[in-house]
């Protein structure tokens, strides 16, 4: 049974002032409930003028945003006590300490004291951040101040939430911890999750499903798997110790995409021709060790698809 959208988006269009180019170009799409979306593309693609309009920060140009089935401008105040909203990027009051600031944004989701107090102390601990409970914000890191905004976004208990690169000043066990944490609480709260990201990786793991912005227009909208597939070729990668200079030659002779660091030849060509490069090195008797071949990732469609398109 396919569950009705709990986020809708229709014909959604910003076009900004003296800009020749709309920044987000009529894009549609649909969050359900339960699911995680990934919002991927280049940096000026449209991602955070999207998550603004979402949030009613911005206003569109035109189209429509409906959530819960209600019309997100005419409900607005309604509805967003059902979003919450997480940011690298973003700041709070800085004369404010992180224990202030969570009661002020507890308070206007209508969190009781007792409510706000349980929740904040649980995430505090879960994101290693309890002996800053009353750090001012303006003596964290770039990091610390990211968790705050994470605990923010999940603290309140919402609906749907909307992260804007949520892990792009975390280091790697803090942004697995974040990854955890959110799956827990789609499969415990069975909440929605929009997520823009440039860890392709993190991407892999938590999206149900990928909408790819370029130049503010969807260009794919699948399973991550699906999309690294779509990319035609694999990577072959070996050590050559005596002979790269040649096997650049063929390389070259066969317009393949190649690169060269120190002896190892990284060489990016589909799958079938594979069997014919290695058997022209054992011709030209360049021997080679240390042989990977990797099937194309996410990674690798975002890359091909931000060059060819």
């Amino acid at each position: 049974m396919i569950k009705e959208p709990i986020l809708s988006i229709k014909n959604l269009t910003k076009i900004y002032p003296k800009k020749e180019t709309p920044a987000v170009d009529g894009i549609s799409f649909e969050l359900r409930k339960g699911e995680i979306l990934g919002l991927l593309g280049p940096n000026g693609s449209g991602k955070t003028t999207t998550i603004q309009m979402l949030l009613g920060t911005l206003k569109p140009t035109s189209g429509s945003i409906f959530y819960f089935g209600k019309e997100f401008f005419k409900h607005r105040s309604e509805i967003l006590q059902k979003v919450s909203f997480a940011s690298a990027f973003a700041n709070l009051p800085w004369n404010l300490t992180v224990q202030q600031n969570l009661n002020v944004f507890g308070r206007l989701y209508g969190l009781s004291k007792k409510e706000i107090s349980q929740r904040m102390d649980e995430l505090l601990e879960r994101f290693e951040m309890t002996e800053k409970k009353k750090a001012l914000i303006s003596s964290l890191s770039s990091g610390q101040l990211t968790r705050v905004m994470l605990i923010k976004a999940f603290m309140v208990r919402a609906k749907i939430v909307l992260l804007d690169e949520p892990t792009a000043s975390l280091d790697p066990d803090m942004s697995k911890q974040v990854c955890d944490y959110i799956l827990q609480q789609r499969e415990k709260e069975n909440i929605s999750i929009l997520f823009t990201s440039h860890g392709m990786a993190e991407v892999n793991v938590l999206c149900d499903r990928v909408l790819f912005l370029k130049e503010g227009k969807i260009i794919a909208d699948d399973h991550p798997s699906n999309l690294a597939k779509s990319v035609v070729f694999s990577t072959l990668k070996l050590s050559i110790e005596i002979g790269i200079e040649k096997a650049v030659e063929i390389a070259k002779m066969s317009n393949f995409n190649y690169s060269v660091k120190d002896n190892f030849f990284e060489l990016k060509v589909d799958e079938i021709q594979i069997p014919k490069f290695l058997g022209h090195l054992a011709r030209e008797n360049i021997f080679y060790k240390q042989i990977q071949i990797k099937e194309p990732q996410l990674e690798d469609y975002f890359l091909y698809v931000t060059k060819k398109l």
